[in-house]
């Protein structure tokens, strides 16, 4: 059950509701509604939970606290801005378009907090043909909560990224214990392709084509490449979470190509970067 279409997890509100009990773990979640002038109001209970606009924009109210998210008109235009709802917090959110709400089952209350798009660290990672974005909105220096870690990926049409594969599933100094999710879009209706294969920490096979509103699951095992087709550029929504006391997103290679990183440094970037604004 590791890849999930589009439609496959929706109910009540929500196009997409992935809870840890639906995926098999303890900590990551990932839900999206598609609001066309109207409201979702629900309890984050033992979740902390970010409000992201993938398009359109919205209101988001709590007791105490009114935030209103400008948005954006796609997740191919830039970072948007978004706000982060603690545990045990009663949340309604208004708007139009398509919203996300990662989130991570914790224990720690923070405050309600608005983010602004303006300061949403962007990165260009890999080079040539790996080359990529990463909007570190949410990453372990970039926002302070309890357990919840996402970041936003894009990858020009032709190019991948998640690259070279990746592992989140044994625990060393150099490597943190995550549950991950993928949530995809692809611009113009378009298609990719997410390989997801085993490592020690356990065995799973997937090599799944993916449209928007896809999601693949990794519970362990080497994640990677993302795979954007010639003529659509690739995005996709990572959620992780994991049980240590410190979040990291710390990873281990596949040592069988490992190597790749050092191809990158006599290569030139990809010139269709960054999608949106300078980082």
């Amino acid at each position: 059950m590791s890849y999930l279409p589009f439609g496959k997890t929706a109910g009540g509100p929500w196009s997409v509701e992935i809870t840890p009990s639906l995926a098999g773990w303890t900590y990551s979640g990932l839900r999206t509604a598609d609001l066309t002038s109207s409201s979702v109001s629900f309890d984050t209970g033992e979740e902390e939970v970010l409000v992201l606009p993938l398009s359109g924009s919205c209101t988001v109210t709590t007791p105490g606290e009114r935030f209103v998210l400008s948005g954006r008109a796609s997740v191919f235009d830039g970072p948007s801005d978004f706000a982060y709802i603690p545990i045990s917090t009663p949340v309604t959110v208004e708007g139009t378009g398509r919203i996300a709400f990662p989130s991570a089952r914790a224990t720690r209350s923070f405050e309600p907090r608005y983010v602004a798009a303006a300061e949403v660290s962007v990165e260009i990672r890999g080079a040539g043909q790996a080359s990529r974005q990463v909007n570190n909105f949410c990453a372990p220096d970039a926002f302070e909560c309890d357990k919840l870690m996402a970041v936003e990926v894009l990858t020009p049409a032709g190019n991948w990224s998640s690259y070279p594969p990746h592992k989140h599933d044994t625990p060393n100094p150099g490597e943190a214990v995550l549950e991950e999710i993928y949530y995809f879009e692809v611009a113009g209706q378009g298609i990719g392709y997410q390989r997801v294969y085993s490592s020690e920490g356990g065995r799973i096979d997937t090599l799944a084509e993916v449209s928007s509103g896809d999601v693949v699951l990794v519970p362990y095992g080497y994640h990677g490449p993302s795979m954007a087709a010639p003529g659509y550029d690739l995005y996709y929504l990572n959620v992780l979470a994991g049980p240590a006391e410190q979040r990291s997103m710390a990873f281990c290679d596949d040592p069988r190509h490992a190597w790749i990183r050092s191809s990158w440094e006599d290569q030139p970037t990809d010139p269709r970067l960054p999608f949106g604004r300078n980082p």
